[in-house]
């Protein structure tokens, strides 16, 4: 049975931190992250709705996700006060969200290379959707048939290595073959409303990171003055050589500033 959503944690001793992923990840994307940040933090890697382990939805909606992720951690991770918040992207937008509705479960606060506006790229992310989608999966024999069948539409090795960690390769028992773990129908459907942002009233006056890669162009200057209307307390910071992705593309980096801004 597939969990409505799923999480593991990594350490057992210091203050909690929870990592939420963009499109097409999940939460053992941020693995090594939070290993590097032991023991002072433990870690929870969700990986969020149409996502990894996590269950499937109907419709994708920002306001839905964050209070589905509000009500997990209330149960258990954050049933003792406020947990730390990292997201990246698409799960940079939830964190937000998440931060403006449930203020009460969030400490510090920390936005992975995304504003609170509508983002650009969707044409790069149906492009990548619809080569997904194009894999017959009933020809495959194994995962190496899927990267080959892939590579003429996606031509980056790294990216190519990254959307296939979502395919998962199923058990004789079960019937054999392979699977989509991400939701990859509804996420094409909703691709708009990924790139959006809702409109919420409020503020969180606690202390945000804002971090951006400095070659990706998913923060931009006029975003400032929406996110520090909703973010009073923004702090931000560009990781030099890091592109969209800057906790793979610089780790060492992501993790100090995590370390720096979530223990002062």
């Amino acid at each position: 049975m597939t969990d409505a959503i799923y999480a593991r944690e990594v350490g057992d001793t210091g203050e909690r931190v929870v990592f939420l992923h963009g499109l097409f990840g999940q939460g053992r994307n941020f693995t090594q992250a939070a290993k590097a940040l032991q023991p002072e933090l433990r870690s929870l890697l969700v990986d969020l709705p149409n996502h990894g382990h996590s269950a499937w939805t109907d419709s994708v909606d920002y306001v839905d996700v964050a209070d589905q992720v509000a009500a997990f951690l209330s149960e258990r991770w954050a049933s003792g006060g406020r947990t730390h918040v990292v997201g990246h992207s698409m799960g940079g937008k939830v964190a937000m969200v998440l931060a403006l509705r449930h203020p009460d479960l969030v400490d510090r606060l920390v936005v992975v290379d995304i504003a609170p506006a509508p983002s650009d790229g969707a044409g790069e992310f149906e492009h990548l959707l619809d080569s997904l989608a194009s894999l017959d999966l009933d020809t495959l024999a194994r995962r190496g048939d899927a990267d080959e069948q892939l590579r003429e539409r996606i031509d980056d090795d790294t990216v190519r290595g990254f959307l296939l960690q979502n395919l998962r390769s199923i058990p004789p028992s079960e019937g054999g073959g392979f699977r989509w773990m991400a939701n990859l129908a509804l996420l094409r459907r909703d691709l708009p409303v990924i790139g959006g942002f809702p409109e919420i009233d409020g503020t969180f006056d606690r202390p945000v990171l804002w971090l951006a890669g400095e070659r990706s162009d998913y923060v931009g200057d006029d975003d400032a003055e929406h996110m520090r209307t909703l973010f009073p307390r923004t702090r931000l910071v560009t990781v030099k050589g890091a592109g969209h992705w800057v906790h793979s593309e610089k780790p060492d980096a992501f993790a100090s500033a995590l370390r720096t801004f979530l223990l002062a």
